[in-house]
């Protein structure tokens, strides 16, 4: 018998009452949150409070996003405090532009541990602090390049007079290991799509290449610019990039002569910051003449003054006191997935504690706790977008292509930017290549696009060690991967063969996710390393800009609103406790060990498999 129409359910019912149900609940979350905000800002004002300059320490790697949350048992641990992100730090700083009861903040600089596009952010974050009408001071014992690059974005720099100004430049320093491996018996053959592939050169050369000084050459000449030209801008009151190479070129010297110089503004310790800044500069930023001043001596005393002193606070007792903004929230939120080390196939591992060992462990990306991590993305109806946050020099090829295939598929449904940190090049750039929009930093390494591979010979190690060997073998070609024998010229050709096909399908991909006709790609790529400013005018990414920024170009991908009355959520996408797995152990052979302990993760590279890896890291100086 057919049932009474009127006490049919309607398809999709329930589903659809529970989207109002949540809607209504967000609805009434967002009003609570309003009424709270308005009246800790009632509560402020009527205790008048003020903060004349929030405190902020900053210093260490500087890691772009907050470390995944601890576990009890690990909260229980006396475990050091993770490092202050990027994340928190632009957080703070956008409270402090938000409120209205502070005139600005002061920077101290406890050591940076940092790349250039990391640098390059936090002078991001201090421009978009003072555009908000802030004041932002520095204070920094350092006055090298790094320290005295993020130094002349702010508005003041002050140094104690035991400052040394040593923004010395850029150096780029390779140790070639080809006879330290001979002469334990240790042989590495290398098969590289071009010369300009040059991740295991230091390995498999005694010196330099005439390609791989070429591009050493190009990026140090870049990246030099760049750190002149952000220097200069922020100091434009008294000095060009011209003046300032010319200075470096004469450095180091004193706290003292930097001031005379016009490189910093004033002198003294940071208990006479309150006393310094007591009075606004009646110049423009950067005019030190009018600046109060400590002089140095041998015996520094704290001098007395009548200044009226200014009220200083941590971020912590600062915080609960600064008044408050109202932005709209946005419902949907977009997440956010890192992609951090070494990629490799399998889970990621994570050292539990940085040894100080040169070359063993390190960060590692495993294809299947990304993967994991991008399908749960995928599987979100809450998630708008995604920010896939990419800082690696590459590794395997095979780990990397199955990435990249998730970061495709998740592309066709929601919208997809990669944000490249300090580096994202060869396999790095590979898993970037097919989202929608790529931005970095102009000072970020990428490119790289190349295919290389190597085996390790330890032939001559296993006769000084007196080891004989023995294999039985089914198949002709069952002992392509061994290690106790060179390249004979078929397994080169075979090698050869194997890389050929992947770079043309790193080509393809990159031809793909760029829209640039695959014949014109050679100039550009045979493994050439770029920064972010050359990667842009090849085509290879679409902006420049920090963390920030690319927040606000995925919300206009995914067409949510991005202005300055809206806050958009972002949320970090961690693995799952059960997603980790252990870092394998160290083999008990004698052999593998001694290779391990000589080359750590490319002891484990060497094996024959085809690898998309940088060849080099910057330092700063």
């Amino acid at each position: 018998m057919p049932m009474d129409p009127s006490t049919q359910t309607q398809p999709g019912f329930w589903p659809e009452l529970w989207r109002e149900l949540k809607k209504v609940g967000r609805s009434l979350a967002d009003e609570w949150s309003v009424l709270g905000m308005t009246l800790r800002n009632q509560m402020r004002l009527l205790r008048r409070a003020y903060v004349d300059y929030v405190i902020l320490p900053i210093g260490g790697p500087l890691p772009e996003r907050d470390a995944p949350p601890r576990s009890f048992i690990q909260r229980q641990l006396p475990l050091p405090e993770p490092p202050l992100s990027l994340e928190t730090l632009n957080r703070r700083l956008q409270a402090i532009g938000d409120a209205a009861n502070t005139r600005g903040a002061i920077l101290v600089f406890q050591g940076f541990e940092a790349g250039l596009a990391t640098l390059q952010n936090v002078r991001r974050a201090i421009a978009r602090l003072r555009a908000s009408g802030k004041e932002v001071v520095v204070y920094t014992p350092y006055l090298d390049l790094p320290h005295y690059f993020v130094a002349t974005a702010a508005n003041r720099i002050i140094a104690p007079p035991s400052a040394e100004f040593a923004a010395l430049g850029l150096r780029i320093e390779v140790t070639y290991l080809k006879e330290t491996l001979q002469r334990v018996g240790l042989q590495v053959d290398i098969v590289q799509i071009s010369p300009y592939k040059t991740a295991l050169n230091r390995f498999g050369h005694n010196d330099m290449t005439p390609e791989e000084r070429e591009q050493f050459n190009w990026l140090l000449d870049e990246q030099y610019d760049l750190f002149l030209a952000g220097m200069a801008e922020g100091r434009s009151g008294n000095h060009t990039p011209e003046s300032l190479r010319a200075l470096m070129d004469q450095a180091p010297f004193s706290a003292a002569k930097a001031q005379e110089l016009g490189l910093v503004d004033a002198i003294g310790y940071d208990d006479d910051l309150a006393r310094l800044l007591a009075n606004p500069p009646d110049q423009p930023t950067n005019q030190p003449s009018n600046h109060p001043t400590i002089q140095p001596s041998n015996h520094p005393t704290i001098q007395p003054s009548n200044q009226p002193a200014l009220t200083l606070l941590s971020w912590e007792k600062a915080a609960p006191l600064l008044l408050e903004k109202r932005r709209r929230r946005v419902h949907k939120y977009i997440g956010v997935v890192s992609l951090e080390g070494s990629i490799v196939t399998g889970p990621s591992r994570n050292p539990p504690i940085d040894l100080p060992i040169p070359l063993i462990g390190g960060q590692a990306a495993g294809n299947q706790t990304i993967t994991q991590l991008l399908r749960r993305a995928e599987q979100d109806e809450n998630m708008a977008a995604l920010i896939f946050h990419v800082d690696s020099g590459g590794g395997s090829a095979l780990a990397s292509d199955l990435i990249a295939r998730e970061i495709a598929r998740l592309n066709q449904k929601k919208p997809v930017l990669a944000y490249m940190g300090n580096v994202a090049a060869s396999g790095g750039y590979y898993v970037s290549a097919l989202a929608r929009h790529i931005m970095t930093q102009s000072g970020t390494i990428t490119g790289s696009i190349g295919v290389i591979n190597g085996r390790l010979s330890s032939s001559a190690l296993y006769q000084k060690l007196r080891a004989n060997p023995v294999h039985l073998d089914r198949g002709e070609r069952a002992g392509l991967y061994r290690n106790n024998t060179p390249l004979s010229e078929a397994e080169r050709e075979i090698f050869w063969q194997g890389i050929v096909e992947i770079y043309a399908q790193f080509k393809q991909v990159v031809s793909n996710g760029r829209s640039l006709p695959i014949e014109t790609l050679d100039p550009i790529c045979e493994g050439r390393v770029w920064t972010g400013r050359q990667a842009l005018a090849h085509k290879l990414v679409d902006s420049h800009g920090d963390f920030v920024d690319a927040v606000q170009q995925t919300a206009r991908l995914a067409n949510l609103p991005d202005d300055e009355a809206h806050f958009i959520p972002t949320r970090n996408i961690y693995p799952r406790e059960e997603e980790y797995l252990p870092a394998p152990p160290f083999a008990a052979d004698a052999l593998t060990t001694l290779g391990q302990t000589l080359l750590s993760e490319w002891w484990q590279a060497l094996n024959g498999r085809a690898l998309l890896l940088m060849p080099y890291t910057f330092r700063l100086y």
